[in-house]
């Protein structure tokens, strides 16, 4: 910079140092967090993995806060409050599922990016980098721990049980590689009375598999590496990273047995209240009519993809962000579907690679490119959500605070 300043006047000193700052900035700008472009589906690579407990959740509009587990940041942190991208997609018990299945305390594991727009973020926009509420607060994927583990073909491996009377600890291990998705390690977790055990069909608890000897009324019984499932919970000792098991499955029907009940209620509820999807492109023909082509969003159980066929009626409603419709069954528009294309056939997280055509004999505007909708086949129910799903505001669903004061 010495030399610099010698060799040209002074007046171009600023211009020069700005110039030989730009490799500088470069490098600072390409290690910001990565954010989502509007109508494109981002790179399952960009996101950043966090693991906590769930401790609160607005289902409606498919936002909630986690508790990360981060040592020492316990009493003093703060929630990293979030919310699901349109597409974004959430597994429990190894089935696809909203927020509204998921209990309280659950530990989950998610992978998010920055809000794709902060000012209309469904969530508060975090300015700092804290590490218990960090700025990638948009949720692409969303999972308990069996739904990870199957999704990986990995199983704990029980080690040992030691009871004290109706509580005990278990030892159980998961082969992970540092860094990857998910606990990891060998692990001692609490078990009591609230320990849901799933065997088969049957659902037990400590005190059956100890009045049956499969487990000891007192002290240790080893086992030999016996593959579990395990949901965890909340622990007193979470500080230091104790879980407690909220759930454990001891055999591969068992879990299977989960997965299917989930998948009832899922496809239940998709069926009310339609496919999600985003409009790709938009063709007009003449008097308002129009062919809309839209990606269906991914996360949904194979089944409900294969009722869009080429040739049936349908109807398709307008939706905001985060999913909500007005009234579909009274503002959404009838109209035909008339190409189902697989487009993709290795499509990534947020994407089912489905891509349909809806001809429509009016237009509205919810349908323009880059727009979010919901779409139902014919044989799906042409129903209204219920009132408190339906678009109207973030809040006004709350009750104000004078309701509870005393007259």
């Amino acid at each position: 910079m010495n030399r610099l300043k010698k060799t040209i006047p002074a007046r171009f000193a600023i211009i020069a140092f700005a110039v030989c700052l730009l490799p500088m900035v470069s490098t600072v700008r390409a290690e910001e967090p990565f954010r989502p472009s509007p109508g494109k589906f981002p790179p399952p690579e960009e996101a950043k993995m966090y693991r906590g407990e769930l401790v609160f959740v607005d289902h409606i509009n498919r936002r909630g806060s986690l508790r990360l587990h981060v040592d020492g940041h316990y009493h003093e942190g703060q929630l990293h409050n979030f919310a699901m991208l349109p597409y974004g997609e959430i597994y429990y018990h190894g089935a696809p599922a909203e927020l509204r299945d998921i209990p309280i305390g659950t530990v989950l594991y998610g992978r998010f990016y920055l809000p794709p727009d902060p000012e209309t973020s469904a969530v508060p926009n975090v300015n700092g980098n804290n590490v218990t509420a960090p700025r990638e607060n948009h949720a692409i994927l969303l999972e308990d721990g069996p739904s990870l583990c199957l999704r990986e073909g990995k199983a704990w491996k029980l080690k040992e049980v030691n009871m004290h009377g109706s509580e005990g600890e278990l030892v159980a291990s998961l082969d992970r590689e540092e860094g990857a998705d998910g606990l990891g390690g060998e692990h001692t977790f609490t078990i009591d009375g609230s320990t849901r055990i799933w065997s088969g069909r049957e659902l037990l608890g400590v005190d059956d598999l100890v009045a049956e000897g499969t487990w000891p009324a007192n002290g240790q019984k080893e086992f030999k590496d016996q593959p579990v499932q395990l949901a965890l919970g909340w622990h007193p000792r979470y500080l230091y990273q104790q879980f407690h098991v909220a759930d454990i499955w001891l055999d591969d029907e068992a879990i299977k047995v989960a997965a299917q009940r989930q998948r009832g209620v899922h496809i239940r509820h998709i069926r009310t209240r339609w496919m999600p999807a985003r409009v790709d492109a938009l063709e007009y023909g003449k008097f308002g009519h129009a062919t809309v082509t839209a990606t269906l969003f991914g996360g949904m159980d194979p089944s409900l993809y294969a009722d869009f066929k080429p040739g049936i009626g349908g109807k398709m409603a307008a939706a905001e962000n985060t999913l909500r419709t007005w009234w579909p069954d009274h503002d959404g528009m009838d109209g035909r579907i008339t190409a189902v294309t697989k487009v993709n056939e290795d499509p990534q997280l947020g994407d089912s690679g489905i891509q349909i055509k809806f001809e429509v004999p009016l237009i509205l505007e919810g349908f323009r490119p880059g727009r979010i909708v919901r779409i139902r086949p014919q044989n799906w129910p042409n129903v209204k959500p219920p009132v408190e799903e339906r678009v109207r505001g973030f809040d006004d669903r709350w009750p104000n605070p004078e309701l509870f004061r005393l007259k």
